[in-house]
């Protein structure tokens, strides 16, 4: 992982945490899209720019990178309230 020279954490929106919770939650970009109502192509998207925010070069680290930078677990908000199960 590399390191970032910052002061501060990056400033994610509200749909880049959700990204992050269901990626740390182990959902695939197509998963991600069902569950938040958009493409798989647009869930790509939004974990390019993530990894791109949080200075990592995989997508499977961007929950690591995100709980290093924040403190927040983006496990213990995973279930996402609001936001249906796949299948529901």
């Amino acid at each position: 992982m590399s390191t970032m020279l910052q002061a501060s954490p990056p400033v994610l929106t509200p749909r880049q945490k959700q990204v992050v919770e269901l990626i740390a939650d182990g959902c695939s970009n197509e998963e991600v899209g069902e569950r938040l109502g958009i493409s798989p192509r647009t869930a790509k998207a939004h974990c390019d720019v993530l990894r791109q925010k949080l200075g990592v070069a995989r997508r499977r680290q961007i929950p690591r990178a995100y709980r290093e930078l924040t403190g927040d677990d983006p496990l213990s908000k995973a279930s996402l309230p609001g936001v249906p199960e796949a299948g529901d």
